[in-house]
């Protein structure tokens, strides 16, 4: 392909921001776009349910640039505009003014979006995915006294612990049988739903929840009450334009270890791919915040036609009381768990393998030993050879 003379991003995320780095990195002089539904520039979201929510991180710290950094590098922002439609034949996107932006290449990366339920009275409850969901739920808990947490995923958890320090009574509901437990297996899962109990959140499980009504929440097992309400039940691909437009959809848009889509010319990164890692062999759709940074900076190379692919382990972290934690990889529930160190003491190492073979690595609360983590990954190993790399 010849180098494209515009293009057009689509979503206002990290995956976005670090795309146009990337692009200006590379030394690309074209015309460049970014549409952004949301009014904000890009930011970071895990603030939004940790140090933003808590009030400790002031709301710029969630920005990587601001204008005048867009300004610098030549980036037009058209924020507060939608994309709804997306002609490949022609390459051109159309927004919600009615107006079209043509594009020699097209990047989507339009996020997720939470998941909904579809149960009355499920319009009362919060959702936190924006910077605008973040302050309406701040408002809300500097109001109320109890907080129900619909879903014990990480965001869930995350809200739930932010709460509680700042002085709510919490109480989470988890339809399984235990938080995170589809994610990290029944020992680490039951460690970090401990914790929680420890610090006095209130965690039940096996709940239906049937209705949301003024005062809690109704479920199969009676009331529950809560004078606010969350809903974390997780987050599906914002993947409508892709799909209408005719571009290959499986849970996100399908996309190779170059992120290029079914059309030669649209890319797509972050949490609405769903991309093959050529490390695990297998698609994936990851909704972290290194995820997005990395797909992003790679997008920005291969628009471009320049090597590089998607080729690492996934990776997150989380804050949740003295619980705070680097993972890396992607285990299965039903992994071999091996815990290391002083796991009564919350500073240990968990792993997680198969056949022999370490999918993922946990640190908690034991830093600088998450490259050697990195390494392991992927890798055959006597558990009996597995330490907290101390």
């Amino acid at each position: 392909m010849d180098e494209p003379r515009s293009i057009v991003i689509v979503g206002g995320g990290l995956a976005a921001v670090h795309a146009v780095e990337s692009l200006r990195d590379q030394e690309y002089a074209g015309r460049l776009t970014l549409v952004c539904r949301e009014p904000h520039a890009p930011y970071e979201r895990p603030p939004l349910s940790k140090g933003y929510l808590a009030g400790k991180d002031d709301r710029d710290a969630a920005f990587p640039h601001d204008a005048g950094w867009y300004r610098d590098n030549d980036v037009t922002l058209r924020l507060g505009e939608a994309a709804t439609d997306l002609r490949l034949d022609e390459r051109v996107v159309v927004l919600d003014s009615g107006e079209s932006l043509g594009y020699d290449r097209l990047l989507v990366a339009t996020g997720a979006s939470p998941r909904t339920l579809q149960i009355p009275g499920i319009e009362k409850a919060l959702t936190l995915r924006t910077i605008d969901d973040s302050e309406r739920l701040k408002a809300a808990m500097a109001e109320g006294k109890r907080l129900a947490v619909i879903g014990g995923g990480w965001i869930g958890l995350e809200v739930a612990a932010t709460a509680h320090q700042a002085g709510m009574e919490v109480v989470v509901l988890e339809a399984g049988g235990r938080p995170l437990g589809h994610l990290l297996g029944p020992v680490v899962a039951d460690h970090v739903a401990a914790i929680h109990a420890k610090n006095g959140v209130e965690i039940r499980t096996g709940v239906q929840v049937e209705e949301v009504v003024d005062g809690g929440v109704r479920t199969a097992d009676g009331m529950v009450a809560a004078d606010l309400v969350l809903l974390a039940v997780g987050a599906t691909p914002t993947s409508g334009l892709a799909e209408a437009a005719g571009l290959d959809v499986d849970g996100g848009i399908v996309v190779d270890e170059r992120l290029q889509t079914s059309d030669p010319h649209v890319f797509a990164a972050g949490d609405v791919a769903n991309a093959h890692n050529t490390a695990l062999g297998q698609r994936l759709r990851v909704e972290h915040w290194d995820n997005a940074i990395r797909q992003g900076k790679l997008a920005g190379r291969t628009m471009l036609g320049l090597e590089g692919g998607y080729d690492w382990q996934p990776y997150f972290f989380t804050d949740q009381f003295d619980f705070s934690m680097e993972y890396v990889g992607r285990n299965a529930p039903d992994d071999e768990a091996v815990l290391r160190g002083d796991v009564d003491g919350g500073e240990y190492v968990a792993w997680w393998l198969r056949d022999g073979v370490v999918t993922a690595g946990m640190n908690v609360n034991i830093w600088d030993v998450n490259d050697r983590i990195r390494e392991l990954v992927g890798t055959k190993v006597d558990p009996a050879d597995l330490t907290d790399l101390r």
